[in-house]
């Protein structure tokens, strides 16, 4: 197996793009990245592009063929990736996969999501779809009822309080402000968080991640061949997936993501790292409890520490250990597709010293974690500078 390389990155606006289509998101993060890697469209390979749901967004399938043709990259293999708001996390363990294995040498992996050309309640039920719509979405489950459900729990087990669940926000909308890209760059407080429209107790509006439009790319290249396209080359040093039960009463624990555990685990192992090795992360917070569930299943502390760590500084730039830097889903915003690729594309940012006033200094080696779902799959994977 070769060691493999991220050589270039592009990422949209996140937000309500009203006047920009998914054909012309697609392009515009794919020629970003074909940019920064100083290659031409004609050295591509393979594509792969995480998508969670464009058949009930925007009613259009196949869009592996549509991505190819209007970035002219036909007749390449393009291959579509779905496994709910961790397809684009996926995309990238396929072309990270396919580049180890010798098959391709240059691989867009690609991930995209229009989510704003429907009304609310048609983009609650198309992400609920990712949830088991036998046992839970029937008889009226949603997203945010389910990690209600995992937050009330964490809180009862742990004391866990909503200050310290506000706390994620507050530091994730702040860490956004210096994103160019993030869809919201506005300072908020935990009061702010506090009062905002309860959803379903203990979940408040500020407390969730926003309906998103945008895309992200990152080309992958063998690690020998990487610094013939650049400088700063960032190896994918390791690389995990794990599968969960879809519904949260199959499960042994409400108050950790089994996939998660397993996903990091994998990670570690091929890289060669411990969590005390990472320098930051881009964890899943699609709702705020996420980010401290993840911090733990992660192993950067033990299992309910989370919120004490988070209301201690330790996860600010500048702290221990910086979670989202990028503004994370909840400022950066979550077009479910996307997602997984822009966390890396972060991580790639902050690894070259690039990030701008968001900058980790002194960044080694970085990690992303993705989630479909309420947990059913996870996907983490470890960058590191080449040098």
């Amino acid at each position: 197996m070769r060691d493999v390389a991220i050589i270039g990155v592009g990422l949209t606006k996140f937000g309500e793009l009203w006047d920009v289509s998914f054909r012309q998101m697609m392009m515009e993060a794919g020629a970003r990245a074909i940019e920064d890697a100083g290659i031409d469209g004609k050295q591509i390979d393979a594509m792969y592009v995480g998508n969670m749901s464009s058949g009930q967004f925007i009613r259009q399938e196949h869009i592996s063929s549509i991505v190819a043709d209007h970035a002219g990259l036909v007749p390449i293999p393009s291959t579509r990736v779905e496994g709910a708001c961790a397809s684009g996390g996926l995309a990238l363990r396929q072309a990270v996969i396919a580049v180890a294995s010798g098959i391709h040498d240059i691989i867009v992996a690609g991930g995209i999501e229009k989510m704003t050309d429907v009304l609310t309640g048609q983009a609650t039920g198309a992400l609920a779809t990712a949830a088991d719509q036998e046992w839970e979405v029937f008889v009226g489950a949603t997203f945010p009822g389910l990690y209600a459900l995992m937050a009330r729990r964490h809180m009862y087990e742990f004391g866990t309080t909503e200050e310290q669940m506000a706390m994620v926000a507050v530091k994730n909308h702040h860490n956004a402000c210096f994103n160019t890209c993030a869809q919201y760059k506005t300072e908020i407080t935990v009061e702010d968080v506090l009062k905002s429209p309860p959803v379903t107790s203990p979940i408040k509006l500020l407390d969730c991640s926003p309906i998103t439009d945008g895309a992200a790319c990152v080309i992958l290249a063998p690690a020998e061949k990487a610094r013939k396209f650049t400088d700063t080359p960032i190896m994918v040093a390791g690389t995990g997936q794990a599968s969960d039960t879809i519904a949260l009463h199959g499960r042994s624990s409400l108050t950790s993501l089994r996939a998660t555990i397993e996903a990091a685990r994998t990670a570690y192992k091929i890289a060669g790292v411990k969590p005390d090795d990472i320098d930051l992360v881009e964890v899943h917070d699609c709702f705020t409890i996420a980010e401290i569930m993840a911090i733990e299943d992660l192993g950067f502390c033990k299992k309910g520490e989370g919120g004490k760590m988070t209301e201690q500084g330790e996860t600010v730039i500048g702290g221990r250990i910086p979670v989202n830097t990028s503004g994370g889903l909840k400022g950066k915003g979550h077009p479910v597709g996307a997602t997984g690729i822009a966390q890396a594309v972060e991580i790639v940012q902050q690894l070259r010293g690039e990030a701008g006033k968001r900058q980790s200094d002194g960044a080694e080696i970085g990690l992303t974690h993705n989630v479909g779902g309420s947990g059913g799959t996870a996907v983490v994977h470890v960058l590191r500078r080449g040098d």
